[in-house]
């Protein structure tokens, strides 16, 4: 029996044996994070360190009177010692919520139904991936690391819902480093993922990296400070969309004052007619329901053409300020946040951008992104990697980092020119703890004076 079939028949037994331990008003949620991955790290085009990991995480949240308390726990995979382990967490929580004030904001569960996701692919060995990999890597430093295998999401709980999820993927998240000319460090980066490898498509990712590295070895441009016309790869365009997660969209940081789009929701400001952003669950890079097991509309318009059309919005959001809930989910820091979005795709051909941009900067990333003010959208990052210079079309040489400081409104609003046809899938590659689902489909984009000021 495979990991995938194992976990979900281990899974529904336990939750059943535990909904039967429930007293009077109790509800009880189940959910489970599990994965049975391995894991390749490279350095210098060779293989540094391999390793596998088997892991099964649940979070029991118990509610009762109003109260609420999340307790959560790692699995052995054997029945009978995970279900001791959870009935000892069930009444430890009982006991907690006797301790705890009401929340007048606790959403009561509820049968928010039933589904089945499972996105099939052909799971890598290490034979076929390394032979990929270090046969077309060998002449490059070729630095990375390979995550591969299956990952599963579900939820259940005791009003009768139950969702499950479940992807067979990989990604290798890797960079290639070289030296220019002044002697400088000079790096590129890119990632590679899908449910089945095709070594066409690695080797053709791979060669646009290598290209992009021999243009590195060039001399670097010092520029300064001011306005420049700017190509934004989907890499960049990815970076800069993570910022619609950090309250931007959210409805609760909206009523509270903390949100970048405020102004839109307002109507006080617009953005450009080329620019539209949706959440997308067909994409299959996450699950459609929420931590609470309710399911988001397949698609939700955020901003078409310009023009906000919703925000994203909780059942918390939903009980404490009386509008519609859309299916959204909390994070951490108590706000919603966008799980699978997609920027829509323009008329510019990808080919054609350097074209279109002329004179000024090509970016394939940025980093170290933050607000830099709030109220008025704006924000602040750098340059990184593969950056560089353009005149007349053609690629003069690496840049010299850069700061830089602009809004949304401006960069998404009246700057924009241009948005690719083409769309590119940038996966989320985070392992701390586990690995994580999602990711963005994003084009690319072309802003004019975009403004740095380091």
């Amino acid at each position: 029996m495979s990991f995938t079939e194992n976990s979900k028949k281990q899974f529904q037994k336990l939750t059943e044996a535990l909904f039967a331990e429930l007293k009077g008003s109790e509800e009880l949620n189940i959910s489970l994070s599990a994965e049975d991955s391995e894991f390749v790290r490279f350095n210098g085009s060779k293989v540094r360190q391999n390793t596998a990991v088997e892991q099964r995480n649940l979070t029991l949240t118990l509610q009762n009177d109003q109260r609420k308390v999340n307790i959560e726990t790692t699995l052995q995979g054997d029945f009978e010692s995970d279900y001791k382990l959870c009935k000892s967490l069930l009444l430890r929580a009982r006991e907690e919520t006797k301790t705890l004030p009401p929340d007048p904001f606790v959403v009561a569960m509820a049968n928010n139904g039933q589904s089945e996701n499972d996105y099939q692919g052909e799971r890598l060995t290490f034979d076929k991936a390394l032979n990929n990999i270090l046969s077309q890597t060998g002449s490059a430093d070729f630095a990375g690391f390979l995550a591969n295998g299956p990952m599963i999401r579900a939820t259940r709980n005791s009003k009768g819902q139950d969702h499950w999820f479940s992807t067979q993927s990989f990604f290798v998240d890797y960079s290639l480093y070289t030296v220019n000319v002044d002697g400088e460090n000079k790096a590129v980066k890119s990632v590679y993922s899908e449910n089945t490898w095709n070594e066409e498509r690695f080797s053709n990712k791979l060669q646009t990296s290598l290209n992009q590295l021999s243009l590195m070895k060039r001399k670097s441009q010092s520029l300064k400070p001011g306005g420049y016309k700017v190509y934004m790869a989907p890499g960049a365009t990815s970076e800069l969309m993570g910022m619609f997660s950090w309250n931007a969209l959210s409805y609760s940081a909206m009523k509270r004052g903390q949100s970048a789009m405020a102004k839109l929701y307002n109507k006080e400001k617009t953005l450009s007619p080329l620019f539209s952003l949706k959440e997308n669950f067909a994409l299959g890079l996450a699950p459609q329901f929420n931590s609470l097991g309710e399911v988001a509309p397949t698609e939700l318009s955020l901003i078409e053409n310009g023009v906000l059309k919703n925000m994203l919005v909780s059942t918390r959001a939903e009980k404490e300020y009386g509008v519609k809930a859309n299916g959204s989910d909390i994070s951490s820091w108590g706000h919603e946040f966008l799980r699978s979005p997609e920027v829509m795709g323009g008329k510019m051909p990808e080919k054609d951008a350097l074209a279109h941009l002329g004179t000024g900067l090509f970016l394939s990333n940025l980093h170290y992104l933050n607000w830099s003010d709030i109220p008025t959208g704006r924000i602040t990052g750098m340059t990184r990697y593969a950056c560089f210079w353009v005149e007349k079309g053609e690629i003069v040489g690496p840049i010299k980092d850069l700061r830089f400081d602009e809004t949304l409104y401006n960069c998404l609003g009246s700057k924009l020119e241009a948005v690719t046809v083409e769309q590119h899938i940038d996966p989320t590659v985070e392992t701390y703890i586990a690995r994580q689902l999602g990711g963005k489909k994003v084009p690319g984009l072309l802003v004019n004076d975009f403004q740095f000021t380091l």
